[in-house]
């Protein structure tokens, strides 16, 4: 019987992709489409991309499928070859990352979900089926230039952050459910005004786009293939970038660098910079902005509490680790969720 989950330790796995000469490459691809056995077509692609030795992370759900992956590059074409065999893949879009050096992921993870992005909607008259209308780098860029086209951000703060179009509005929320209400609420009155909506890859984007629709607004856009796609458009078309800064992805290299612009700035000492990393501290593991001279002075962690915890000795740290739940905080950052464990003075601007 086939092993249909990994039985290595991460730390093992990790070792084997550095020691990888063969080259890969870092893809994402979501599909909203039926399907009707979830945890059978889970299966399926298990089985399918281990022999492929696939790596990366995928979601599926009754309502379709997202994915980023690191694919062997001589494996690439066997691979597409395979999802475009499954009906509702045929031709599907593949996001291929732009500053990729195929270290992205080291283990395979495939889990079933109620959602593929967790939404909160419970409308049983919402239908994906009526979504905005697509819009590529080209038409981007075009729709930006009319001052009366509102352009809406549908990622999480941190993510903003490091890098965003021109003039675009950011929904203040570190989760997506909450996102959607509050985009409804903010843009109340401009129902016959063109909103953009765009993300990294496209699937939040697409959603949110399909649900200001059912909310009464009438000229809703939203960036194919997200901002992954329009990097790659601006590369093939000689476009000029109406998105500033860095686009923070989802795996080991934390973002992908769209234009030379610094926005963002040390979450401790306030220097430009739009470097982000995981506190060292296995107890914190917080996402945050860290520059070069503070990753020296703190040894890579967010606070002197965190620095002071991973010199003590093993056993310490696994007593102080215990009965710690970080829950979604290695995902759900800003500054403001920084600051507190600081101490006094030792935050920038």
């Amino acid at each position: 019987m086939a092993v249909l989950h990994n039985r290595i330790s991460n730390e093992e796995l990790k070792q084997r992709l550095m020691e990888e000469t063969e080259s890969r490459t870092t893809i994402s691809f979501y599909q909203y489409f039926p399907i009707r056995n979830p945890q059978e077509f889970r299966d399926f692609l298990y089985k399918s991309f281990s022999v492929l030795k696939v790596f990366g992370r995928i979601y599926v759900a009754k309502e379709g499928i997202n994915a980023q992956l690191s694919v062997p590059t001589l494996n690439f074409e066997a691979f597409k070859n395979l999802l475009y065999s499954i009906e509702g893949l045929n031709d599907l879009r593949l996001n291929i990352a732009v500053d990729d050096d195929g270290k992205s992921f080291w283990v395979l993870k495939i889990k079933v979900r109620d959602k593929i992005v967790a939404d909160g909607i419970e409308d049983p008259s919402f239908d994906m089926a009526n979504k905005g209308k697509y819009v590529n780098a080209q038409q981007m860029n075009e729709l930006i230039k009319d001052p009366e086209t509102i352009v809406v951000d549908m990622r999480n703060h941190y993510e903003y952050e490091v890098g965003h179009f021109e003039n675009a509005i950011e929904v203040p929320s570190d989760t997506f459910r909450d996102q959607l209400p509050m985009a409804v609420d903010m843009l109340h009155g401009k129902e016959d005004k063109n909103i953009i909506m765009y993300c990294t890859g496209g699937i939040r984007c697409e959603k949110a786009s399909a649900w200001m629709l059912h909310k009464g607004f009438k000229n809703v856009f939203h960036l194919e293939g997200g901002i992954i796609n329009y990097a790659k458009q601006l590369k093939e078309g000689e476009l000029d970038s109406k998105f500033i800064g860095k686009n923070f992805v989802f795996d080991n290299r934390l973002g992908e660098r769209i234009t030379d612009d610094v926005i963002a700035h040390c979450h401790q000492c306030g220097k430009p910079c739009d470097t982000h990393t995981n506190c060292k501290n296995d107890g914190c593991h917080l996402l945050f902005i860290q520059c070069e001279d503070c990753a020296k002075e703190y040894d890579g962690c967010c606070s002197v509490e965190c620095k002071e915890t991973i010199h003590m000795p093993v056993e310490r740290q696994k007593e102080i680790r215990q009965g710690i739940d970080n829950g979604q905080n290695i995902f759900n950052k800003s500054k403001a969720r920084l600051r507190p464990k600081l101490k006094p003075g030792e935050l920038g601007k």
